[in-house]
């Protein structure tokens, strides 16, 4: 019974954790839920720019690649790079994946650091990028623990469950641990990047609006694709992990 009121109370400081905002935020209503509806606004947005950019890309492809149309296949061919300099070989199924969360992240990385959201006045709020919130970042990061388990149950079956003995049985709770410290490392290290960077151009604009806070955002354009960068080498190397052989 104490190891289960344990485990009751930490799933609930977990739960807690899901309510770290800073700032005014804009929420719904769903049913019972109480859903961020700031996160959804701009994720759509972000969505909506991928999804234009991917059907412009595509939609008249010429056999000497115009500027547009080389620009988009030299993201295609970096993340193709990224997937395959972590998976191996077998990296052709991940690019999508891969791919979406690299642009996924580096879009709404920026429109935070790009477009005024906070003076787009809402009912109760403000708008930001969608990594500003935790719940986004857990949500990246256990899509990224879920296909990495594909990938290493795919390939190997149920003796892909083997490597939590490897090399001996003595680590299997720190071999267990492992999948739970990986999300937490990967949306925590997110968010906090974001947010950092939006708070530290929120002082400086308040304190000095004009000229000092142009190379901070500047700066906080170069962290934000560094950030999306790592988020997707990590996925990649942790999918590669998994499908890898023991040793």
């Amino acid at each position: 019974m104490n190891v289960l009121s344990c485990s009751i109370n930490k799933l609930n400081g977990l739960y807690d954790i899901s309510g770290v905002e800073v700032g005014q935020h804009f929420y719904w209503k769903i049913g019972g839920f109480q859903v961020h509806g700031q996160v959804l606004i701009t994720s759509w947005v972000v969505i909506a720019i991928l999804l234009g950019s991917a059907t412009l890309a595509v939609r008249n492809p010429q056999t000497i690649p115009t500027s547009g149309q080389n620009f988009f296949e030299y993201v295609l061919e970096f993340i193709r790079d990224v997937s395959k300099t972590q998976i191996g070989e077998e990296y052709g199924p991940w690019v999508p994946f891969i791919g979406t969360m690299f642009l996924f992240i580096f879009v709404s990385n920026w429109s935070g650091a790009l477009l005024p959201w906070k003076i787009i006045q809402l009912p109760h709020g403000e708008l930001a990028a969608p990594t500003n919130d935790i719940n986004t970042t857990v949500a990246l990061a256990l899509l990224t623990s879920v296909a990495y388990f594909y990938a290493g149950i795919s390939k190997k079956g149920l003796g892909y469950f083997g490597k939590y003995i490897q090399p001996t049985p003595i680590l299997l709770p720190i071999n267990i641990l492992e999948d739970f410290t990986k999300p937490l490392s990967l949306s925590f290290r997110l968010f906090g990047n974001i947010l950092a960077d939006e708070l530290v151009v929120v002082v400086l604009v308040s304190l000095v609006p004009l000229v000092v806070p142009i190379p901070v955002m500047f700066l906080g354009l170069f962290t934000s694709g560094i950030q999306a960068l790592i988020f997707a080498t990590l996925a990649a190397a942790y999918i590669g992990e998994s499908m890898e052989g023991h040793h």
